[in-house]
């Protein structure tokens, strides 16, 4: 999927959606989008997007780019997804090898737990 390919919807998620059973899918299509806004400015916005693309090495983002992000998922999430926290967690090589999968899988677990939280 590329970053182009996304759409602008920015609908907040309903507890089935983010509990249902394409949650990652769904959280890679908005993390998706917010890095077609990133990328843009860098003319990258057919720039290939999986699980599995790293934001250093294979998107060539700069720090200052993954502030951009984090302010775009607490936009979106809230204080749920708490990026600078998550990157806090993690060694340097970490965070230089960082994938969207990764990002990805922090993000359904933040808002599975925060739903489930939210029932009990």
């Amino acid at each position: 999927m590329t970053v182009s390919e996304q759409t602008t919807d920015r609908t907040p998620p309903t507890t089935e959606r983010v509990l249902g059973e394409n949650t990652a899918e769904w959280v890679l299509g908005e993390i998706t989008a917010m890095l077609a806004e990133v990328l843009d400015e860098y003319g990258l916005q057919d720039a290939e997007v999986t699980m599995a693309t790293r934001f250093t090495e294979d998107l060539e983002l700069e720090s200052i780019d993954l502030v951009t992000l984090a302010g775009q998922l607490q936009e979106r999430w809230g204080e749920r997804v708490n990026f600078a926290e998550f990157l806090a967690g993690m060694e340097l090589d970490e965070i230089i090898d960082l994938t969207v999968g990764r990002l990805v899988d922090y993000v359904v677990a933040q808002l599975t737990t925060d739903d489930h939280d939210e029932r009990g």
